[in-house]
């Protein structure tokens, strides 16, 4: 008998297998974020500083310098968006910042988005990403760029192509981060006035 043929016959027939238990439901609300949200989101972003190439931040930025980063862009009117867990945890974010400081740039923005890791893979990138397209629009803004990590970000880069980035350019080699060169691909997306 092939090894095969023995592991098929060892499996127990299906209407004695117990069905796996239900995952919890994965509920959030997406609202606009506060200064109270800041550490929590900070802390988010940390893990991917400390354990990805997603971004090019080799050390995470201080709870003071990303404070007057949300200030600056929260007086732009740009959004910034969380999503809550029902018991007040945060499980991801999304934001826009300006693409570029000088002012003919004023009406396009580089989107950024991360989860937490418990959270990937459940629809919340899709549905945070789409609400902060829905925001850009209702802002006013003309053109969202986002700017990926070549590799390791393939889901990234998934998520804004359902979503109508189209990719314009790629860069190769442009951060260098544990040990190893990353390239960006740039995606852009004209928005709607609404």
């Amino acid at each position: 008998m092939l090894e095969s043929e023995y592991q098929n016959r060892r499996k127990p027939p299906r209407h004695l297998v117990p069905a796996a238990p239900s995952q919890a439901e994965f509920s959030y609300t997406l609202r606009e974020a506060t200064t109270e949200d800041l550490p929590s989101v900070l802390a988010l972003y940390r893990h991917y500083v400390r354990n990805s190439v997603v971004t090019f931040d080799e050390k995470p930025p201080t709870l003071r310098a990303f404070r007057a980063q949300f200030e600056h862009t929260h007086k732009l009117g740009y959004p910034f968006v969380v999503a809550q867990s029902p018991s007040g945890d945060i499980l991801g974010y999304a934001r826009v910042q300006l693409f570029r400081d000088k002012a003919a740039f004023r009406h396009t923005v580089e989107s950024t988005i991360y989860l937490g890791p418990a959270s990937t893979g459940r629809g919340l990138g899709r549905a945070l990403l789409t609400e902060l397209i829905d925001r850009c629009e209702a802002a006013g803004i003309r053109e969202m760029i986002a700017v990926i990590a070549d590799s390791g970000a393939e889901a990234s880069l998934a998520l804004h192509e359902k979503l109508g980035f189209t990719e314009t350019g790629r860069m190769g080699k442009v951060g260098y981060k544990f040990g190893r060169w990353i390239g960006i691909v740039m995606m852009q997306k004209s928005l709607r006035r609404k």
